[in-house]
């Protein structure tokens, strides 16, 4: 193949990666719904107005990275919405991701 041929293939390849990893991003308010006691852990996001979608990433700003045993809280902060491009959406849907990815992709860091 010759220079030009190498050329057009790598343009292809960055076009598609670049639409692959193309996302917008937003800032929604959300509560958030803590609780760690004898009958329940869990936390939960309850984001205003937006649904999230396979393959969207969301950061919640200011969450507490613990609470004290016994304790329930809820308080409102913000949270950013990073949109999957179309291409990364479907990959997930394709893959699977979108049930076991839920088990290992939430955490909490301090």
């Amino acid at each position: 193949m010759d220079g030009m041929g190498w050329s057009v293939a790598g343009l292809v390849v960055v076009g598609v990666g670049a639409w692959y990893v193309r996302s917008r991003r937003s800032e929604v308010p959300c509560t958030v719904d803590l609780e760690m006691t004898h009958d329940h852990f869990h936390a939960h996001v309850d984001l205003k107005g937006v649904e999230v979608d396979p393959g969207d990433e969301v950061l919640v700003r200011n969450a507490p990275s613990r609470i004290a045993f016994g304790t329930t809280t809820t308080f409102e902060s913000s949270a950013e919405v990073k949109r999957a491009s179309w291409l990364k959406r479907q990959i997930v849907k394709l893959t699977g991701g979108t049930e076991i990815h839920e088990l290992y992709e939430v955490g909490f860091e301090g």
